[in-house]
C-alpha cells in the first residue's frame, strides 16, 4: 500500500483551493506485473500498423514520476500504432480485467501520418468484483492534415484504480479529437496534455463523467499553443451522487507565436446528492498578443421548476432526474458514431444513475 501525491497543476495555485493535486492514501500498486492477456484487438486495417517496439520516454506533465516509470521499466502491454491510410479507419482495443489479469500498466504509441482518418477506440472493463489497477500512458502525434477520433471508455468497478496519462503533439492543420468517458474506479485520475504545434492545428476534447458511492476524479486537463490560427476546445459534463467528489483542472495557455489562436473551455457539473463535491480550477495563461480566450465552471443541483415540470408529465423523480442528466449528455453522445458503442454508454449512465 502506498500514500502518493500526483496529478500536478502546471502553475501553482492557492493552497487554500486545496486543488493543485491530489493525495491517495493506501493504494495498492502492484510489485510485479504479469502479462496481461485478455486484450481483444479488432478491425484492423490493411494501413495500419501494430507493433510492440517502444523507446523509453519522458512526458512533458503526466501524473508524476513513479507512472512513467513504471511503464518505461514493467509495462505489460505495448502496443505502437501507425495510420497510413488516407481513408477512414478504426481499430479497437479492449481490455478485460478478472482475477488472472487484474493489474494493466499500458504503454500506447498512436502515429497518424500525413492526410489520414482514424478513430482508436479504448475501452477498460471489469465485469467480476476485483480490485483492479491500471496505469496507462497514450502518446499521439498528428501529422499535417491528419484527422485522429480517440475515444476511451473507462467501466471499471469501484474497487479499483485507474491511472491514465495523455500527451499529444498536433501539426500543421492536424484535427485531434477526444472523448472520454470516465464512469469507473474508486479513483480514477486523469492528465491530459496537449502541445499544439501547427498552424490551424485544433484539438477538441470532450469528457462526460458520472460518479456515484464515494468514487473520486482528478481531470486534470492542459493545451499549449503554439501556432498561429490554432485552437483547442475542452468541453466537461458530469453528475455527481451520493458521496462522490470530483476535481477539474483546465489549462489552456497561449504561447509565444501562436497569434489568433483560440481557446476555450467549459465544465459543468449536476449534483444529486448534498454530500457529492465538486472542485474547478480553470485557468487561462498568455504569452502572445491578438489570441482569444474563454472558460466557465459551473456546479449546482438540478433546478427544482425543471424538475417539476418533468415529473408533472407523469415521471417518477428518480426518471426525472435521468432524463435532465441524459439530456446534458446528449451533444456528447451525437458525436459518437459508432451505434454499438452509444448504446453500450447509454446502458451505463442509466445503470449508475440507478
Amino acid at each position: 500500500m502506498k500514500n502518493i501525491k500526483l496529478n500536478e497543476t502546471p502553475v501553482r495555485t492557492s493552497r487554500n483551493f486545496n486543488i493543485n493535486n491530489i493525495k491517495l492514501e493506501n493504494i495498492k500498486i502492484p510489485n510485479t506485473l504479469k502479462e496481461f492477456k485478455n486484450v481483444t484487438v479488432s478491425e484492423i486495417g490493411s494501413k495500419i500498423k501494430i507493433g510492440s517496439n517502444i523507446n523509453k520516454f519522458n512526458l512533458t506533465y503526466g501524473l508524476g514520476e513513479f507512472f512513467v516509470n513504471q511503464i518505461n521499466e514493467n509495462s505489460n502491454y505495448k502496443a505502437n500504432i501507425v495510420i497510413d491510410s488516407k481513408t477512414s479507419k478504426e481499430v479497437k482495443i479492449e481490455f478485460d480485467f478478472n482475477s488472472e489479469n487484474d493489474s494493466l500498466a499500458e504503454n500506447l504509441e498512436i502515429t497518424a501520418n500525413e492526410e489520414t482518418n482514424s478513430t482508436i477506440i479504448l475501452k477498460y472493463e471489469s465485469k467480476t468484483n476485483i480490485e483492479a489497477y491500471h496505469n496507462g500512458i497514450i502518446r499521439t502525434v498528428a501529422k499535417k492534415n491528419s484527422v485522429l477520433n480517440i475515444i476511451i471508455l473507462n467501466l471499471l468497478n469501484e474497487l479499483s484504480n485507474n491511472f491514465i496519462s495523455i500527451e499529444n503533439h498536433l501539426h500543421e492543420n492536424a484535427n485531434v479529437n477526444y472523448y472520454i468517458i470516465d464512469f469507473g474506479g474508486k479513483n480514477s485520475i486523469t492528465n491530459y496534455y496537449s502541445n499544439i504545434l501547427g498552424e490551424n492545428a485544433n484539438n477538441k476534447l470532450n469528457t462526460i463523467y458520472i460518479g456515484r458511492k464515494n468514487q473520486l476524479f482528478d481531470l486534470n486537463y492542459i493545451g499549449e499553443l503554439r501556432g498561429e490560427k490554432s485552437n483547442i476546445d475542452i468541453e466537461v459534463q458530469g453528475a455527481l451522487k451520493d458521496e462522490a467528489k470530483k476535481h477539474f483542472k483546465g489549462t489552456i495557455d497561449f504561447k509565444k507565436g501562436c497569434k489568433k489562436a483560440t481557446g476555450n473551455e467549459n465544465e459543468n457539473c449536476i449534483l444529486l446528492s448534498e454530500k457529492a463535491k465538486s472542485l474547478a480550477l480553470p485557468m487561462l495563461l498568455c504569452s502572445e498578443e491578438d489570441v482569444e480566450g474563454n472558460h466557465s465552471s459551473s456546479a449546482g443541483k438540478i433546478g427544482e421548476k425543471e424538475l417539476f415540470y418533468i415529473m408533472s408529465r407523469g415521471f417518477e423523480m428518480k426518471e426525472a432526474m435521468k432524463l435532465m442528466v441524459r439530456a446534458r449528455f446528449n451533444g456528447f453522445l451525437e458525436k459518437i458514431k459508432n451505434e454499438n458503442l452509444k448504446l453500450k454508454v447509454l446502458e451505463e449512465i442509466d445503470k449508475r444513475l440507478e
